[in-house]
């Protein structure tokens, strides 16, 4: 979570050269008052400007600075991000843009725009399209999420829900797939070439070795499928052997589990036991007086305190049982283990027993044939183009081995790709939050007494049902009731930031919110939803309507001009 304690600017806009400060954390709601052109909007562009280098409002930047004094613009923002302490300070003849954690400044190395991408990504981790949805909500410049573009609001949602990271994952994945895709074509160009000097080498071979020559070769040839074929056949044998003894290890405490079992069991029988004479002692005392045996009567607090132990003991006992059911799942999980490994004990063995009859078949082959050759007299003649074709065989395999792995390869990238598309995870995570979306901001529109039904599908398109359930757009309703919509969407967004603790901060400003388009009536219930969220927030509302709500916050802030310049009053 962001928590923003204080931000101060001078020279800024129509500050003078003297530090205007405000504390951000210090009251849970402030109410910001002052005559028009007195500086109260100038808070939004300076938190703005520190954090992201741009004004809030339509602004040049050249405009921020100070006419009168023309220099030294400086803004200063301080917040928290989880222990961690930062203050970015950005200013503007002399331009200036710092970053400081824990009260040391990072290193300038890089560029300022990489130095800005760092800000937003690894420290904020917030754009300001996003902040302005979250953080912000102005009059004047705020574009509504409802207005914005299916791709913009695709956007603000993927940063709300953390989810950018697969949008990045997938432009690296693009990257890989063409140079797959560009190794995989070189590589069975290679393989074609190495393909075409065999047959050629063959060839030759065969128009000039005599038919005994070409019989031993192929004999030769044999061998040495049969030899690696075997090595093959012995490497799994001794993975499948690794897996049998390490599932017999799995299964050594078999006899020790079938200990606990029979005595968890007959823990269970004798406590069962016990609950049953307890109960029947219970209701001993329960419902007779007098002593069946002496006749006697039972005295009331004697009663009273035995039917009290023994229910404690009762209790204590189920308590047992309880314990003893957590015990029983636990055996009876590693029975179950168990069981399985001894099924895949048998299965591997099985196979051993099916290589070891391979590598026995294989041997007997490999024999014949070296006694084939021996008979056929001879020594091999090891020319030159016997070592090439070796030698080029060897390189197929190579080059072979290197295309299944890119095949592979290739198989696991489509299957990323495919996941990492718009269509993919992220769609499944946004499908999980859509209804919960829905539901806040349906919430959220009944407490400020607008009921309509509103509902975002998976493109983020509204569909709202009003009055007769009939079917509406955003742009159907008047500034009033789309102004109920966008504080809805707004405290939705906030609500989702915070259970996802992606874009969650303390800080929520709204400008001139009062002053436009909400009526007696929607201010007041939008005021209960802000007293609800002050619990864990610090919101700042700018408005004309001072008299009207100083009674209404915790704190108050007036702008005010004196001279040329704008101060707090």
């Amino acid at each position: 979570m962001i928590n923003f304690r204080l931000v101060r600017w001078k020279n800024f806009l129509s500050t003078g050269n003297v530090f205007t400060e405000v504390k951000l954390d210090k009251s849970k709601s402030t109410l910001i008052v002052g005559q028009n052109g007195a500086g109260k909007s100038t808070i939004l562009d300076a938190i703005s400007f520190a954090l992201y280098n741009k004004p809030f409002r339509k602004i040049n930047k050249p405009q921020l600075i100070n006419s009168i004094n023309n220099k030294d613009a400086v803004v200063e923002i301080e917040f928290t991000v989880g222990r961690d302490e930062y203050k970015v300070v950005r200013g503007i003849k002399p331009n200036l843009f710092e970053i400081y954690k824990n009260g040391a400044m990072f290193n300038q190395d890089s560029a300022n725009r990489d130095y800005q991408d760092f800000l937003e990504k690894s420290i904020l981790k917030l754009n300001h399209r996003s902040f302005s949805q979250v953080v912000v909500l102005g009059s004047s410049t705020y574009v509504p999420f409802m207005q914005l573009p299916a791709s913009q609001r695709r956007e603000v949602i993927e940063d709300l829900l953390d989810i950018q990271i697969f949008t990045s994952m997938n432009n690296i994945l693009k990257e890989k797939v063409a140079s797959n895709k560009t190794e995989v074509a070189d590589t069975k160009y290679a393989a074609d070439l190495c393909s075409e000097k065999i047959a050629m080498e063959q060839k030759y071979l065969a128009s000039v070795r005599k038919d005994k020559d070409s019989r031993i070769e192929a004999n030769k040839a044999k061998i040495k499928e049969i030899a690696k074929t075997i090595v093959e056949l012995r490497e799994y044998l001794q993975g499948y052997q690794h897996d049998y003894i390490t599932l017999e290890l799995d299964v050594s405490d078999e006899n020790e589990v079938l200990k606990k079992a029979n005595e968890l069991s007959d823990n269970r029988v004798r406590l069962w036991d016990r609950m049953f004479l307890l109960e029947k002692e219970i209701k001993f005392f329960h419902d007779n007086e007098n002593c069946p045996t002496c006749k006697q009567g039972i005295a009331h607090d004697f009663k009273e305190s035995t039917i009290s132990n023994k229910k404690d003991t009762l209790a204590s006992i189920k308590e047992e049982l309880e314990v003893i059911d957590g015990d029983q799942a636990q055996v009876t999980a590693r029975l179950d283990d168990i069981k399985h490994n001894r099924q895949g004990m048998i299965k591997i063995n099985e196979h051993i027993k099916v290589i070891l009859a391979q590598i026995e078949s294989e041997k007997r082959s490999y024999k014949s044939l070296e006694t084939e050759n021996a008979s056929l007299a001879i020594e091999q003649d090891t020319t030159e183009s016997t070592a090439t074709l070796l030698a080029l065989k060897e390189e197929l395999a190579e080059i072979e081995a290197k295309r299944e792995m890119l095949s592979k390869r290739n198989a696991v990238l489509s299957a990323a790709s495919a996941l990492l598309k718009d269509g993919g995870i992220k769609t499944k995570i946004i499908r999980q939050y859509i209804p919960i979306m829905n539901k806040l901001i349906n919430k959220y529109l009944a407490a400020m007494d607008f009921f309509v039904h509103f509902e975002l599908d998976e493109q983020f398109n509204e569909k709202i049902k009003s009055r007769f359930r009939d079917e509406f757009s955003y742009n159907s309703f008047s500034e009033g009731e789309k102004m109920r919509i966008n504080l809805a969407v707004l405290f939705t967004w906030r609500a989702i930031a915070k259970m996802r603790n992606s874009a969650t901060t303390n800080l929520l400003i709204m400008d001139e919110v009062f002053d436009s388009s909400l009526d007696g009536v929607g201010t007041d219930e939008f005021l209960k939803i802000l007293n609800n969220l002050t619990a864990d927030n610090n919101t700042f509302i700018i408005s004309h309507k001072g008299d009207a709500l100083y009674d209404k916050f915790h704190s108050i802030i007036k702008f005010e001009k004196q001279g040329n310049f704008s101060k707090i009053a």
